[in-house]
């Protein structure tokens, strides 16, 4: 968080509380996630994603766990990142030549652009990580075009 920017409203927040509101660098993510109209939210599985969250992400692996989902507010730009050991389905993706990159950024996302290849899952891209998959959409029509499920 860059202080200089949100130093006025965190005091201004301590002082409208008494004095007596306690700033963590949880609080201060909620308050950042507030202003950039993105929502970051972690599920344990792919079962547990499908029932709470509204972005769907269907090229999940069936043994994803750990997974990050970052959307903005409209739902229709999104990330995830999972941890899974199995590959993807190749009925939903098919590698193909990047053009695309994520507008919405995790942390610890890899370097979209140090590769030239993703998977076109439908209207994701995804790309592997050292520990599963990143993927984000929307995708460009060209990626989208090529994936198997065209949508």
């Amino acid at each position: 968080m860059t202080s200089h920017r949100t130093s006025p409203l965190l005091l201004a927040l301590a002082v409208a509380a008494g004095g007596a509101l306690s700033l963590s660098l949880a609080g201060c993510t909620g308050i950042q996630e507030a202003f950039s109209q993105e929502v970051t939210a972690e599920y344990t599985d792919a079962a547990d994603l499908a029932a709470r969250a509204d972005t769907t992400v269907p090229w999940l692996p069936a043994d994803a766990t750990a997974i990050v989902l970052k959307t903005k507010r409209d739902g229709e730009v999104a990330t995830a990142m999972t941890r899974s050991g199995s590959a993807l389905d190749p009925k939903t993706c098919v590698e193909v030549e990047r053009q695309s990159a994520p507008t919405v950024h995790l942390d610890d996302a890899p370097d979209v652009y140090a590769t030239s290849r993703v998977f076109a899952c439908g209207a994701w891209s995804v790309i592997a990580t050292d520990a599963g998959w990143y993927g984000w959409t929307p995708n460009s029509p060209g990626e989208k075009e090529q994936s198997p499920t065209g949508s």
